[in-house]
């Protein structure tokens, strides 16, 4: 690329900044989003939840592409040169001088990006925009019709699968729901034989979700806690309707979910402990869900708005129990936890009156330690135990950590 000095303050600290950061990317393994991502199309969108890996996986690609020759550039949207400059004069800027690749990181962070953003797609068709924002985008891309211009993709939380593979411990297949129940004696004998699954299943649970747990060096709990406290103190801010001041009261409301098993919640008493109005609570339940804190489940063919009471509330993943109630982890909990997290990824989850869940409108799941017994479901079609502790199941028992492997 034929660098611009006259703007050295500018364009050439913005290069310089990306390819520092893109030379720093040292992840060998590569995560993938839900779903095949065309990364020939003009634009991308990437989102989910704070710390799953979205930013290594932009700079994962755009060291491919340099390695290729492209001309790329990676910009942080929170960064200080957008105190006086516009994202779309940026992009301009950039293919005016042989950009190519434009990836665009926290836009949830700048005001108006989605509008700017379909500007860009509209004037600059050949250069390629990939962006990325936590969940809560999703809530502020009203202002402009991105939806016939940038593919969505999602990316969860690692699955159990994706834990162990990063973790160099073993490489193993996706296996897809129907594969689980009618083969899943197979499948976690193979696996089970292999590894000290359990042992290794544990360490997931505590701290496996979110792929920082690669470096060595950090504190798993401590910045999982600086997580949700940037969510609530840095994040919410870009909502209209969020303020600011309530964040310690959401702190104490998520520390109420961790606490309970399980939590169905009393919007009145939850109310009354946080010192938030009964509106602004489900509102602001609807704010954790985006932004991968919590997930709300209801029964099924129950109509479902903003503002109305889940029928139970479930921490997004268990990794969160160890960060909100240490002293106290209730394994109940923590294992309904975990099913939740990794079905909801391809599955659509509904509550059962006779047992857990009910999942696609088809399977019955009831959740529970090694002992527990099929006198729940014994008398309901397509009903099965999932178990904890247990390496290999019998017959509709089966292991827990086997729902690890759907993504």
């Amino acid at each position: 690329m034929v660098r611009n000095t006259n703007n050295k303050n500018s364009m050439e600290q913005l290069l310089a900044k990306s390819d520092l950061m893109i030379a720093s990317s040292h992840y060998v393994h590569q995560r993938k989003v839900q779903g095949e991502m065309n990364r020939e199309w003009q634009m991308n969108g990437i989102y989910g939840a704070r710390g799953v890996g979205k930013t290594t996986l932009l700079l994962q690609h755009l060291k491919e592409l340099k390695h290729k020759g492209k001309e790329v550039l990676y910009v942080r949207l929170d960064d200080f040169y957008f105190t006086g400059n516009k994202l779309y004069n940026l992009a301009d800027e950039f293919r005016k001088n042989s950009g190519e690749y434009l990836y665009l990181d926290e836009v949830h962070k700048y005001t108006g990006w989605s509008r700017e953003l379909k500007n860009i797609y509209d004037s600059m068709p050949a250069l390629k925009i990939m962006f990325s924002g936590s969940s809560i985008i999703e809530l502020t891309m009203q202002e402009a019709d991105l939806s016939r211009r940038a593919l969505m993709y999602s990316m969860p939380g690692l699955s159990f699968r994706e834990y162990l593979f990063l973790s160099n411990i073993i490489e193993l297949p996706v296996y897809n729901l129907e594969q689980i129940l009618s083969a899943h004696n197979t499948i976690a004998a193979e696996i089970s034989n292999n590894i000290p699954v359990l042992k290794h299943f544990k360490h997931y649970l505590k701290s496996g979700f979110y792929p920082f747990f690669l470096e060595k060096n950090r504190d798993y709990q401590l910045t999982l806690e600086q997580i949700i406290r940037t969510v609530l103190e840095v994040d919410f801010l870009h909502i209209e309707q969020f303020d600011s001041s309530k964040s310690k009261q959401i702190i104490s409301l998520l520390k109420i979910v961790a606490s309970s098993a399980p939590f169905i919640p009393n919007i009145s008493k939850i109310s009354e402990k946080t010192g938030l109005h009964r509106q602004t609570v489900l509102l602001y339940l609807n704010y954790l869900e985006k932004a991968g804190l919590v997930k709300q489940l209801n029964f099924p063919h129950k109509s479902i708005s903003r503002l109305q009471k889940p029928d139970k509330l479930f921490l997004d993943n268990p990794n969160l129990f160890y960060t909100l109630n240490p002293g106290l982890v209730n394994i109940g909990s923590l294992r309904e936890t975990f099913a939740v997290s990794q079905l909801s990824v391809k599955s659509e989850i509904a509550l059962h009156k006779q047992a857990d869940f009910l999942i696609d409108n088809k399977y019955i799941f009831e959740i529970g330690g090694k002992n527990k017994g099929n006198t729940q479901i014994k008398d309901l079609d397509n009903a099965f135990l999932f178990l904890d502790d247990i390496e290999v199941g019998y017959k509709n028992s089966i292991p827990l950590w086997l729902l690890g492997f759907l993504y």
